[in-house]
């Protein structure tokens, strides 16, 4: 890693405030860290600039590293389609994880991580399986990382984490790799764990101060059986079950009523918000201008490979503001300003990161990314009175389009390729788990 490397001539969005953007600018990074932002012409200046390594950023956005705050590792892609959530729960998704090994588990996330990394994701929350491979992973590749296993201990549901395994992640991966990886606990599901499960699990990041990550009210099936069982909806549930605080992040959160918003409110519970997955699996569209106008800090997700077929927040950014109109028939909503702030610093902020990431701003970690805007659908590519990068990024880009990735000062993807690994091999290994994984499913399943 060079001691000193300038950015340089790019078109720089910072995400530190409201539309802010240096149009040509550059950033200066010293070791892990930004130590300066502004105009090409304030940074060559800069007396910090002698000597430093020059990165031509001419035709490219710079923006901050990207955050996919719910992403499930996974080698189910392309074949668990047009199902219902329970459905598919019940036929692909449980079977898979009972036939899951520690091996397979790793290589799923490799492949995941690499696909993140590649298409301008620094920083991903994963909720997997078997995580000390996961962390390896994450080492290995230098990608942020914070690690969630997937806790479940109600009667049928064995086959997922434990608190005891969620213990011995928290033990050895609290904080790794620099501080790059971290450890969180995990509940599945509000119908796949106890109550006393949810008691306990918020007391153990309590214990080890650290944060709590869970899915609801992500169908109106789940709803209503929440409703039958408890008497209450699911966010209701999770309130009176002590979980909603300031340390955890729900993913979906779809089917939220205006009193249940008022808990998230209340409590500073965040939100990571899938529209992808929501729409490929007719859950529904998430109320995310009421979240917003509520105060809450949301953040984009993938979900999973198997329920998007991608990864890419860059694509993810289109479909949440396209939901968001269709839904309200309001086309002012999902401005892409709004957007590019929840795929950076409102990432950084539902993950507890915004100190650290989510921002170019002098004093916070070097995530940065470069997006090659010389393409022809980014033209035109207009400046002053009629700038339209924002546009660009969220309607027209993908992660097809990052040239290069910078994680903690390190330059992790150049020229669109990851830097430490060999992306062939990946999928090679990619290959050949998800079809033992497929064999072994099929054992699970003739058991039935």
């Amino acid at each position: 890693m060079p001691t000193r490397t300038l950015i340089r001539n790019g078109i720089v969005l910072p995400m530190s405030g409201p539309k802010v953007s240096h149009d040509p600018g550059s950033v200066l990074v010293e070791g892990d860290t930004i130590v300066a932002v502004g105009p090409v012409e304030q940074l060559d200046a800069d007396p910090r600039s002698e000597g430093a390594e020059i990165v031509d950023a001419s035709g490219h956005a710079v923006i901050p590293g990207l955050h996919n705050c719910h992403l499930h590792s996974g080698l189910l892609r392309g074949t668990a389609e047009s199902m219902s959530l329970w459905d598919w729960l019940e036929a692909y998704v449980d079977p898979a994880h009972k036939a899951m090994t520690p091996e397979i588990a790793k290589a799923a996330s490799l492949l995941c991580y690499t696909e993140a990394l590649r298409s301008g994701t620094t920083s991903v929350m994963d909720m997997w399986r078997f995580m000390e491979g996961s962390a390896e992973v994450a080492d290995l590749l230098g990608i942020r990382a914070t690690l969630v296993p997937y806790v479940a201990d109600e009667e049928g549901y064995d086959y997922f984490e434990t608190l005891e395994s969620n213990r011995r992640l928290l033990e050895s991966h609290r904080t790794a790799s620099e501080g790059r990886v971290r450890t969180w606990v995990g509940l599945e599901h509000l119908l796949y764990c106890s109550p006393q499960c949810f008691r306990d699990a918020m007391a153990m990041a309590e214990e080890f101060d650290t944060g709590l990550h869970t899915h609801s009210s992500e169908s109106i099936w789940e709803v209503q059986e929440s409703l039958k069982r408890f008497g209450r909806r699911p966010i209701e549930e999770f309130y009176n079950r002590g979980i909603l605080s300031e340390r955890t992040v729900v993913a979906h959160c779809v089917w939220l009523d205006d009193r249940e918003i008022e808990l998230m409110r209340q409590t500073g519970t965040a939100v990571a918000h899938c529209p992808c997955s929501n729409m490929k699996l007719s859950s529904g569209p998430a109320r995310i201008g009421d979240f917003l106008r509520a105060g809450l800090d949301v953040g984009l997700g993938s979900d999973g490979e198997k329920e998007n077929n991608s990864v890419d927040i860059i694509d993810e950014m289109k479909f949440a503001s396209l939901l968001q109109k269709v839904t309200t028939l309001d086309p002012t909503v999902g401005d892409p300003w709004d957007i590019l702030e929840m795929a950076t610093i409102g990432g950084a902020r539902a993950l507890a990161l915004e100190s650290v990431t989510g921002s170019l701003e002098p004093g916070k970690r070097a995530d940065i990314v470069t997006v090659d805007l010389r393409r022809p659908h980014m033209t035109p590519l207009l400046h002053g009175a009629d700038f339209n990068v924002p546009a660009h990024l969220v309607f027209s880009a993908s992660g097809a389009d990052v040239d290069d990735v910078w994680v903690d000062g390190h330059h992790v993807v150049a020229g669109g390729s990851v830097l430490r690994i060999d992306e062939a091999e990946v999928m090679a290994t990619a290959q050949a788990a998800a079809e033992e994984l497929f064999e072994r499913r099929r054992a699970v399943l003739a058991e039935k």
